[in-house]
């Protein structure tokens, strides 16, 4: 069996079993839960791991299968499959459905994912976590409407296996500061609200609408998403259904005095008109669920 390890470092979330359940124990599944998809931020746990639990465990109990959907790929590149038969975890190894990939890869035309990428690895202790005896499809989807499509496929080759699945997309939010080269209202506490309170709630107000064509614009014009192709696969796949945030945060929120890997934000000095230091460098995450 071919197994993919995982390659992000200690940080971004614990690398054993006790420390993932000791993170997620506040959280569970509920039988009343009637989601099949969620969408989740992917930073380190400091920063969002609760964000993103919060949308996990949000989900439908009785998965058969969880497709984890991230992003990091730009409009017209292919999707990418991870071609291994399991996947590792901190809980042991999450093992591939390969009739549902097969079934995908007759429609979508993805290629091997061979790249180091935390939009999907960050996400998977939680999976395991909360649905250890689910398969897996990890699969990272172009910023671009092909991606809405392409959830409407999932669905599709889910009915046609007569699969309880899943759907988990991963994105974050507004990357602002100088770590990520975009810092339109300077820096400091008004820079932090503008990031929360316009360019992360329009991108937020798209997704509840269910609007993709607005959502790719956002993210494409106002730098509000990082992996929007997720969002729209999430989006495509539950077609119909009307997406509910749960929870909104930025890194700022959290403070940023550990090492918790890319996405995170680096505190800089204090603003002089705050108590609380605000980094010079901050992302935004925000956790949906669809019913």
């Amino acid at each position: 069996m071919q197994i993919r390890d995982y390659s992000l470092p200690r940080g971004w979330f614990p690398h054993d079993s006790a420390g993932v359940s000791a993170f997620l124990s506040d959280f569970s599944l509920s039988a009343e839960n009637t989601s099949r998809a969620a969408i989740a931020p992917h930073a380190g746990w400091y920063y969002c791991g609760r964000i993103a639990a919060r949308s996990v465990s949000s989900l439908k109990p009785d998965a058969q299968t969880i497709v984890v959907l991230g992003g990091h790929l730009g409009g017209g590149m292919k999707p990418l499959f991870a071609m291994e038969d399991a996947v590792k975890t901190p809980l042991g190894s999450l093992v591939i459905d390969a009739q549902l990939r097969s079934l995908l890869l007759e429609e979508i035309n993805g290629v091997e994912d061979c790249y180091r990428d935390n939009t999907v690895e960050v996400l998977l202790p939680m999976v395991h976590y909360f649905f250890p005896k689910a398969k897996l499809i990890w699969l990272r989807l172009p910023s671009d409407l092909s991606s809405f499509e392409t959830g409407k496929i999932i669905y599709r080759c889910a009915e046609k296996l007569k699969r309880g699945v899943n759907v988990l997309a991963s994105t974050d939010l507004t990357h602002y500061g100088s770590n990520y080269g975009f810092s339109p209202k300077g820096r400091g506490s008004e820079a932090l609200r503008w990031m929360r309170e316009v360019n992360d709630a329009a991108f937020i107000k798209a997704v509840e609408s269910g609007d993709s064509a607005e959502v790719l614009r956002l993210a494409e014009n106002d730098h509000s998403a990082c992996s929007t192709g997720a969002v729209l696969g999430a989006m495509g796949f539950a077609h119909g259904c009307k997406a509910r945030l749960l929870e909104y945060g930025t890194s700022a929120d959290a403070g940023a005095d550990a090492d918790t890997g890319a996405d995170a934000g680096t505190s800089s000095g204090a603003d002089k008109n705050d108590k609380k230091i605000v980094p010079d460098s901050f992302v935004g995450y925000a956790s949906f669920t669809f019913s």
